[in-house]
């Protein structure tokens, strides 16, 4: 690629002392500058602060420590990151070493050079795995995401993943409503489908954390992953958008390792 755009990665934390360094680390490792790196937390007292205080000029990016402004949760943490990132795209990802962050550079070069609007790192599609985690919320989360592939021809076959990268437009022009947990990442890939923008996917692996405390609330955020569920069905049949052409949404998906 000529000139890189700055990639804005969000992290949203809950005392996540014992990992983010190896995060950050892994982050120097798999994404080349320029960067800005915004880790977002709920509260004062939250473990990872005085970590990151400790490391911010080992980085070769701007690492900056924001507190949440629309309120606790996940949720509202990945919007706080996401309305910073007013320059460039934006990656989400966790603190708990879950995210395959050695395709970071292939999501990047499919937004910036190929013109898509959200890459998705997929757990499901060929190449894909998904290691350890709940085995009901594995399944539901599998079959979400196929079946919504095969029912409406969305180009992904992982669409609850928050693993995501988005492009300048979506960062732009879509309006998030979710008032949940992570059916963000959902959402805002719904919506860019349902706008006819250029979604993709990526062969990703999914790791269970080994440490720290998660805030998946799957029976709590169940009924706001349905929701835009069938919102993307209802956007179908309503003969939005025209369907992607599956070669040229997946053709940087050939050949990653996973």
């Amino acid at each position: 690629m000529a000139s890189k755009k700055t990639l804005n990665i969000v992290v949203p934390v809950y005392n996540e002392s014992e990992t983010i360094i190896k995060t950050l680390d892994e982050v120097r490792e798999n994404a080349m500058p320029p960067c800005k790196i915004w880790i977002v937390y709920d509260f004062d007292e939250d473990t990872t602060i005085p970590v990151v205080k400790q490391a911010e000029g080992d980085y070769p990016y701007p690492v900056n420590l924001i507190k949440n402004e629309f309120g606790r949760g996940a949720l509202q943490a990945i919007k706080t990151g996401l309305k910073r990132s007013t320059d460039g795209s934006a990656l989400v990802i966790m603190a708990d070493l879950s995210d395959d962050l050695c395709i970071v550079e292939r999501m990047r070069e499919m937004i910036e050079r190929d013109g898509f609007d959200v890459v998705c790192g997929s757990r499901y599609m060929k190449g894909g795995r998904q290691i350890g985690g709940p085995l009901i919320k594995r399944t539901m989360s599998r079959v979400a995401g196929i079946s919504l592939h095969l029912l409406t021809g969305i180009p992904t076959h992982d669409v609850s993943n928050s693993f995501k990268m988005y492009g300048e437009r979506v960062l732009s022009t879509i309006e998030i409503e979710s008032n949940g947990g992570f059916e963000l990442g959902m959402e805002l890939t719904v919506k860019a489908f349902i706008k006819g923008y250029k979604v993709g996917e990526i062969p990703s692996t999914w790791w269970d954390r080994t440490a720290g405390q998660s805030r998946f609330r799957l029976i709590s955020w169940l009924p706001n992953y349905l929701h835009w569920y069938f919102y993307a069905i209802k956007g179908r049949l309503k003969g939005l958008p025209p369907k992607q052409n599956k070669k040229s949404a997946s053709t940087h998906s050939e050949g990653v390792a996973s």
